[in-house]
């Protein structure tokens, strides 16, 4: 392999379709935005995941919309996925809310049915009715899902679904965002499709994407001039770069099995040193794999296999650093299933390795390679 080369940790990977739906745009001067690229891009990805869609200008944008549809004000508590990055809890702050952790269970490294159902319980016990509960399936694959819904309803909390990860993946044969109350999804360049900046709000319940949609274009209500009765958003997706999502959607399902396909040859690369284990998909699950994730067991830190890696051009990261362990966050509750944090012990064993779909095989046997090396010193 090249000396001078670097591998990324994930890129985006263009079908070549990309062209056509943007010169379209500029063809027929949709370069404003929404547009008939936001609306096909908006009917196909709704076909795909069986479900109402809005397409947003970032997955952040549609948390901030979905906990604004249910209801969430200053005040308010949201229960959400210590194990996450942050723009899964900001939208919570914009609006004024108090976010409650969730620790990690081990198997899916997503959200403890057991630390929610000890979460929902104290809150019970206070007085307290949390409005929302904001889950995150992680690096692709789904939470436990059949467990925390029966809380939830017994609870009488709404599901967000953060899916950000996750576009492609399933559980027990349904696609992960269309679960819950609301879900989303984000295209930012690093996802497994991308529309540059991007995401999406879908629901299985029309009368909540129709509000979406709404309230991100500034609440504008139907008057023959500029009436606003309600506080709206700037939050709509371009329709230059829905054209970019169209064309990736064509190609979402060849890039979850290049995923999977990666996870594979790590797996089996990796499969006798007991140093190591390859996160896999949670059983009646189906992962696409976004990143593949290696924990380490004992020995040699993330941080060290990290900088050697990238003193060989490979780009690893960590996990997520955990929102509790956030400055941001040093007063929010953290409820855990056992005195060992998980999401904490992921965070401090785990592993990010390249997974672009747009990777060589040559270059995935020169990452096997070298991570093998720095395992055996």
């Amino acid at each position: 392999m090249d000396d001078n080369k670097k591998i990324p940790l994930a890129i985006p990977h263009m079908s070549g379709n990309e062209e056509i739906y943007i010169e379209r745009a500029f063809k027929q001067n949709w370069i404003a935005p929404l547009g008939p690229n936001v609306d096909l891009f908006e009917n196909r990805l709704g076909m795909y995941n069986q479900a109402h869609v809005a397409a947003t200008s970032s997955g952040t944008a549609a948390i901030h919309l979905a906990l604004t549809l249910l209801g969430v004000t200053e005040g308010d508590y949201v229960i959400c996925s210590t194990f996450t990055f942050a723009a899964s809890i900001n939208p919570a702050l914009y609006l004024g809310a108090h976010p409650i952790f969730i620790d990690s269970e081990a198997e899916t490294m997503n959200m403890s049915p057991e630390a929610l159902e000890l979460a929902l319980q104290d809150c019970q016990r206070k007085g307290i009715q949390p409005k929302a509960i904001i889950l995150v399936h992680l690096y692709g694959h789904s939470a436990k899902m059949d467990e925390i819904m029966a809380l939830a309803n017994y609870y009488q909390v709404p599901i967000i679904e953060d899916a950000a990860e996750s576009l492609g993946s399933e559980y027990k044969g349904q696609k992960l965002g269309t679960l819950g109350e609301i879900g989303i999804f984000s295209f930012n360049g690093n996802k497994i499709i991308t529309t540059s900046g991007g995401g999406a709000l879908v629901s299985k319940n029309k009368n909540y994407v129709e509000k979406a949609k709404f309230l991100a274009s500034q609440s504008k209500e139907n008057a023959p001039y500029y009436l606003h009765q309600e506080v709206g958003y700037n939050y709509r997706l371009s329709n230059v770069l829905a054209g970019i999502g169209i064309a990736q959607l064509e190609v979402l399902e060849e890039r979850i099995q290049k995923k999977r396909l990666i996870f594979e040859h790590y797996q089996q690369a990796f499969e006798n040193f007991p140093q190591i284990e390859m996160k896999q998909e949670p059983q009646n699950t189906r992962s696409n794999y976004w990143l593949s994730i290696m924990l380490l067991n004992h020995g040699k830190s993330p941080q060290y296999i990290i900088e050697q890696l990238n003193e060989q051009g490979i780009e690893a990261r960590r996990l997520w650093n955990p929102m509790h362990c956030q400055p941001l966050f040093q007063n929010a509750p953290i409820y855990t299933e056992s005195t060992e944090n998980i999401a904490e012990k992921l965070f401090n064993t785990g592993i990010c390795l390249p997974s672009g779909t747009n990777m060589s095989e040559e270059e995935l046997a020169y990452i096997e390679k070298q991570i093998s090396k720095i395992i055996e010193k």
